[in-house]
């Protein structure tokens, strides 16, 4: 029975996510401080395993998060299909009052099930889910090559973590995340289905924590 293992992480923190800032594709961050520990430590805990592939978004941030990897001379690929979803007019902008109301609003309607409404000047879950699809198809198209590590973003993860488990995307909130967090999957060649054995994991930043 052929499986694939994909090891799938959330990017380490920026100062963007420190002070609330909405990132989404069209912000492009850079790791702080904390995020390049947070990178350190989770490659500390998981360069035993060895992976054969690094899959990365289009924005920089996954590219920081995974680059301890990476420099060991491990091969990666920017898929763009992987970029967090495009808040539109939210990008680089603290949500006030009315853009909290705005926010609110989108959350409830995708909730209750219109995953079709794209936020204002950018992108609904559905658009989302299109282009991940296209982008997994890569990353499952050679069923040899695993493990593989994946280093994505919240949003767009809980999108994914939705779709892959043939869940609605209306119940993407179901999927919790945090700064380098990680998500263990398991798919399965003849089934074609996905197994999520690790949810939302951080266990390997809990020196981070004692250090504080």
């Amino acid at each position: 029975m052929a499986q694939k293992t994909i090891y799938l992480i959330r990017h380490g923190e920026t100062d963007y996510n420190r002070r609330g800032v909405v990132q989404g594709s069209g912000v492009d961050s850079d790791l702080n401080e904390m995020g390049q520990a947070q990178a350190m430590a989770f490659f500390q805990a998981y360069q035993h395993v060895p992976f054969l592939k690094i899959y990365i978004s289009g924005l920089k941030r996954t590219y920081q998060t995974a680059r301890p990897f990476i420099e060991l001379g491990i091969a990666h690929e920017k898929l763009t299909g992987f970029n967090e979803i495009s808040w539109g007019v939210m990008e680089g902008k603290v949500p006030g009052n009315l853009d909290n109301e705005y926010y609110r609003s989108l959350i409830e309607a995708w909730a209750s099930g219109n995953t079709a409404l794209p936020t204002d000047g950018g992108e609904s879950p559905e658009q989302v889910e299109a282009r991940q699809r296209t982008a997994m198809d890569v990353v499952l198209a050679q069923p040899d090559e695993a493990p593989v590590l994946i280093a994505m973003h919240g949003r767009a993860m809980r999108i994914l973590l939705c779709w892959i488990t043939n869940r609605p995307l209306a119940q993407m909130d179901h999927f919790e995340h945090s700064n380098l967090c990680l998500y263990k999957l398991r798919y399965d060649y003849d089934t074609k289905t996905f197994t999520i054995d690790l949810s939302n994991d951080t266990s390997h930043l809990l020196s981070l924590a004692l250090a504080q």
